[in-house]
């Protein structure tokens, strides 16, 4: 029996739709990175019950948040984007939680700019309260430690391609370092959307795309660039294409960034014969029904798209391109494209 509703939602489904094909499909996958971090602060000592914990979010990591916090007796104020909803307004409002949300912003980049200079005036007024650092801090990755024994546990040994979106570092990251420091053998392959600076696709735009919780408009101290082997960037057309397929195919239910997911899942499974490809479902599809599916009639057959294959940031392109992370970054470092990224890339 669970203690609290924060355990039991997190917990994982492990969905075989092939037997080469897994769906690690979760509810909200964040509150794995959330309770882990809150559950370490408690233990050493960092924060006392009642504390407030502040962090800023464009919807997933503020409901994990305010549930972790209710869970262990902490105070949450969340600094929210335009894209958290009423549905979510009213959890954290009820859960005790406070938002607020910052002005609407053209593009991704000045919403996180706008969310962390707001922190840093509520930090000089409440010194108090603690900064949770969900993109910087690396107690965020403890959390994800069980979803690595969930997956040893339940997939037959032999060798993984894990595919799933980069986001704030800590998901793909822990999960894909966890297996291997087991002894499991895991090609971790990222998913990133044009625009993000990340992986360097900053210089391609993208003004359709919702799915920011899996790049980013500025650098992340929590992405380990070296821990990946193979990078896709997806437009918002083939993210939706492969949503919308996912629901179809296998009844799953599951956000924008999972259908970006089982789009390059599908390509890595023909490329890695003789490897199991999970794929990382973080969210239900509940906040993408106007935007994205309500245009299934849009959709592409994802059986017939391939990605654009790239060797340096130059060549990116929509509506997908791939590249083996290791060639790129050294083509990058090398100086063979104007347009490479400065985020580091060891």
């Amino acid at each position: 029996m669970y203690e609290h509703i924060a355990e039991a939602v997190k917990e994982p489904d492990l969905i075989s739709l092939q037997p080469d094909l897994v769906c690690l499909r979760f509810e909200t996958m964040k509150i794995y990175s959330a309770l882990g971090a809150v559950r370490h602060l408690l233990e050493s000592g960092v924060v006392q019950p009642g504390d407030t914990l502040i962090d800023s979010s464009s919807g997933i990591y503020a409901q994990a948040l305010a549930l972790a916090c209710h869970r262990y007796g902490m105070k949450c104020h969340i600094v929210g984007s335009t894209t958290v909803d009423r549905t979510l307004r009213l959890q954290l409002e009820i859960l005790g939680a406070t938002l607020e949300q910052v002005e609407p912003s053209k593009n991704l980049r000045l919403d996180q700019e706008l969310r962390v200079r707001r922190i840093a005036e509520i930090l000089e007024a409440n010194p108090a309260y603690h900064w949770m650092r969900q993109y910087h801090d690396g107690i965020h990755w403890f959390g994800y430690r069980d979803v690595a024994r969930t997956i040893e546990k339940e997939i037959p040994d032999g060798p993984l391609s894990l595919v799933g979106g980069v986001g704030s570092g800590a998901s793909t990251g822990a999960i894909a370092t966890y297996l291997r420091d087991a002894g499991r053998d895991v090609a971790l392959v990222g998913v990133q959307p044009f625009g993000s600076v990340t992986f360097g696709s900053e210089h391609v735009s993208d003004p359709d795309m919702i799915i920011a919780g899996i790049g980013s408009a500025i650098e992340f101290g929590n992405v380990r660039h070296e821990l990946y082997d193979q990078m896709h960037w997806v437009n918002f057309e083939y993210a939706m294409s492969g949503a919308v397929a996912l629901l179809r195919d296998s009844g799953i239910f599951a956000g924008l960034s999972a259908g970006a997911a089982y789009l390059a899942s599908q390509w890595e499974r023909r490329r890695c014969e003789g490897r199991t490809c999970v794929f990382i479902a973080a969210d239900t599809g509940h906040r993408y029904v106007e935007n994205a599916y309500a245009r299934h009639p849009e959709a592409r057959g994802t059986e017939a798209l391939e990605p654009h294959r790239v060797t340096t940031p130059g060549e990116l392109r929509h509506p997908w391109s791939t590249a083996h992370w290791p060639r790129m970054a050294a083509a990058s470092r090398a100086g063979l494209s104007p347009n490479a990224t400065g985020a580091p890339m060891s």
